[in-house]
């Protein structure tokens, strides 16, 4: 794989996906936002795993893939296959939407799985006035708006965990939150012939697209306190996205893969995980 687009960003049909293992495994399944495996049968998410799914096209709200006029507020998404216009900014919608279906989970409903995978923060940088003006004009942030687009992902974050405590989920809940790749806008990278970088980037080299660590290291936090995965363990460990699903599947006691999947890739990280783990 050498991009994410030019046809290259089309998930095989016997692909092991996360949403195939665990709804095989009888775990009620969706997802929320940017899926970017393909947009056509048989590559949608709803072919792939997911028994509901919430989601735009293309790799971020607005190309070419989406629906024509999406603009981040006020947009038309796929549901389960179909069209529905939406009120509200695209990163509420994903929330809001996933946390419907996890309070329809609760009770006798079964595990669940949700994958909420927001395009936000992404290009174009839009979100509301009340988010992005605390950083205008801060000499020291080089993108206000994308700023303000982190800060209103945070908020969702805290109305999920709010909920999850609400409806008493949060200790025998595996949250998990992680980002794809590094900063593509909160970091101006000094010039040559001189000029200040701005921004923040834990002192790593480049942004995103780049091969060096700042385009790739990303954060990874688990919350599980009933599994006994609480605060205050940093891991140093180099670990990837493909240990994510193996991991899971340990973490929920399923063993096996999809039948007439391909191998899966990665290594479960709950022997580094463990309080216990030396290494």
């Amino acid at each position: 794989v050498w991009h994410t687009i030019m046809g290259r960003s089309i998930l095989r049909r016997d692909e092991a996906t996360i949403g195939r293992v665990f709804a095989d495994a009888g775990y009620s399944t969706a997802m929320f936002g940017k899926w970017h495996l393909g947009d056509n049968f048989p590559s949608r998410p709803e072919d792939m795993g997911f028994q509901h799914v919430v989601r735009h096209g293309g790799g971020g709200v607005g190309q070419l893939p989406d629906v024509w006029g999406n603009d981040y507020f006020d947009d038309t998404y796929w549901v389960n296959g179909e069209r529905k216009k939406f009120e509200g900014y695209c990163t509420d919608i994903w929330f809001s939407e996933a946390l419907d279906f996890i309070g329809a989970q609760r009770g006798e409903a079964g595990p669940f799985l949700a994958y909420v995978s927001t395009n936000a923060p992404h290009g174009p940088y839009r979100v509301a006035d009340k988010y992005e003006k605390p950083y205008a004009g801060n000499v020291e942030v080089p993108n206000a708006a994308f700023y303000g687009m982190i800060t209103n992902l945070d908020e969702n974050v805290g109305r999920m965990l709010g909920k999850l405590d609400e409806w008493g989920l949060d200790e025998n809940s595996i949250l998990i939150f992680m980002t794809d790749n590094g900063t593509a806008a909160g970091y101006s990278v000094p010039q040559r012939g001189g000029g200040t970088a701005r921004g923040f980037n834990a002192g790593m080299r480049g942004t995103k697209g780049s091969e060096y660590e700042g385009g790739h290291r990303v954060p990874f936090f688990v919350r599980w306190p009933a599994g006994g995965v609480t605060a205050g363990r940093d891991i140093p460990t180099l670990t990837a996205h493909i240990d994510v699903l193996p991991t899971l599947m340990e973490y929920c006691g399923i063993k096996s893969r999809p039948e007439g999947a391909p191998l899966m890739h990665g290594r479960s990280l709950v022997p580094l995980i463990s309080a216990d783990a030396q290494s």
